[in-house]
């Protein structure tokens, strides 16, 4: 079976920049990142100004969303595969280009074939899914071993800094060009995120390795699961992450805009808590990025187990700014764990088998979500918010700290991480 090679040793004769933002190579794939991290942002939101133009209705809004979310789920082991298969930096460039082509397709369909919107979404979805996985594993082939943690960093800041400027930046767009043109507008960020990254430093694959036979689809799949169960803290963090967002997250979602209207009678605790998230998740990539702790891996679950604070603060009764505090401190924690958790599975997976384990993790996370929001309306019915509010933030406290008694969670790896300057 052809596999992508292992990265090559950090480069002699010359050091280390000091920081990776001053590696072209490593900006190149920040700015194809930041691109598409802003498109998939971005789509929801337009289609969401075309329901208020009532050029789409809300149950072909709800329709188009969830083609989308079948064609990432569908494409996100697709692509973990093909990204171990071939050059991940080809499957960076189609898989991106396939999502260009889809949204002037969805500009087509508007307000004429709810159709072709929904074929095109899910074109969106696919092209999406599988660059997550292959973005993932050029991240390990561009950036030597002692920056990654900070390159994570770096990119995380980037999807979260898109996310709050991102609203305001649309909005004001949709002053001046009409939803057909702020379609086109994602096409384009499509296009910066396939054309701008470069291919790695991975050394060219050996000739008698392309010649090898490959196996089926299938089995490089399963492949791709044995390996990541060859790692015990890459399990617990699995699930221990699944949990938090089926539960904690979904719990919240639903239940924060209930509570902001019923028990505070304003948005603005809406509005002010997923601000709060969003400036403490910036807040907590800025001190990952340089904070080696000596336990990474129980760092790195206390961190996730901070978001059970979220669902906490709408149990009781307290001032809205405690509510809009817990989510702050929630934003903190998730990317204490987030950016670590890249970083280990970048370390520690075999380097041709890591686009598949990447895709397993992106297929098991986002493919459980809507399985939670789907179940906590109907729980919140049965048993009344407090108690689900209740359940889940136990669920997000004792889950993370289960999984760091695992063995390996520790360090989140068989061994310590290397130091770094």
């Amino acid at each position: 079976m052809a596999t992508t090679p292992t990265p090559t040793a950090a480069k002699t004769g010359n050091a280390p920049p000091r920081s990776v933002l001053r590696d072209p190579a490593f900006l190149r794939l920040w700015a194809g990142t930041t691109a598409s991290g802003l498109a998939t942002w971005a789509l929801p939101f337009v289609l969401g100004l075309a329901v208020l133009h009532r050029d789409l209705g809300a149950a072909g809004l709800g329709l188009v969303l969830a083609a989308r979310t079948l064609g990432f789920l569908a494409a996100v082991a697709v692509g973990g595969v093909l990204a171990d298969r071939h050059s991940r930096r080809a499957v960076v460039l189609w898989s991106a280009l396939a999502a260009a082509v889809a949204t002037p397709l969805l500009a087509a369909g508007l307000g004429r074939s709810l159709v072709l919107m929904t074929a095109a979404a899910a074109l969106a979805g696919a092209g999406q899914g599988a660059c997550r996985p292959a973005f993932q594993a050029l991240t390990a082939e561009t950036v030597e071993p002692g920056r990654r943690q900070e390159a994570n960093a770096a990119m995380t800041m980037a999807v979260r800094g898109s996310t709050l400027a991102g609203p305001a930046l649309t909005a004001l767009l949709a002053a001046f060009l009409d939803v057909g043109a702020l379609l086109l507008g994602i096409g384009l960020l499509w296009l910066v995120a396939a054309l701008i990254p470069g291919k790695g430093t991975a050394a060219a694959t050996a000739t008698g390795a392309e010649a090898a036979p490959r196996a089926g689809f299938r089995a490089e799949f399963l492949e791709g699961m044995r390996e990541a169960r060859r790692h015990p803290w890459f399990l617990a963090g699995l699930g221990a992450l699944v949990t938090v967002i089926t539960l904690g997250y979904s719990a919240t979602s639903v239940a924060l805009p209930l509570i902001s209207r019923d028990r505070y009678g304003t948005e603005w605790v809406l509005a002010a808590a997923v601000t709060a998230y969003t400036v403490g998740a910036l807040g907590g990539a800025l001190v990952i990025a340089r904070w080696r702790p000596s336990s990474p891996g129980r760092a790195a679950f206390a961190g996730l187990a901070a978001y059970g604070l979220a669902p906490l603060s709408l149990m009781l009764p307290v001032h809205p700014v405690v509510v809009v505090a817990a989510y702050a401190v929630a934003g903190i924690g998730i990317e204490l764990f987030n950016v670590p958790w890249f970083t280990a599975t970048q370390r520690e997976v075999a380097p041709d088998k890591l686009a598949r384990v990447s895709s397993l993790d992106f297929l098991v996370s986002y493919g459980l979500a809507p399985v939670g929001l789907a179940l906590i309306a109907p729980a919140i019915e049965a048993f009344g918010v407090t108690a689900v509010l209740g359940a889940c933030a136990g669920a997000c406290f004792l889950v993370p700290a289960a999984a760091a008694l695992v063995p390996t969670g520790r360090h989140f790896g068989r061994t310590p991480a290397p130091a770094t300057d």
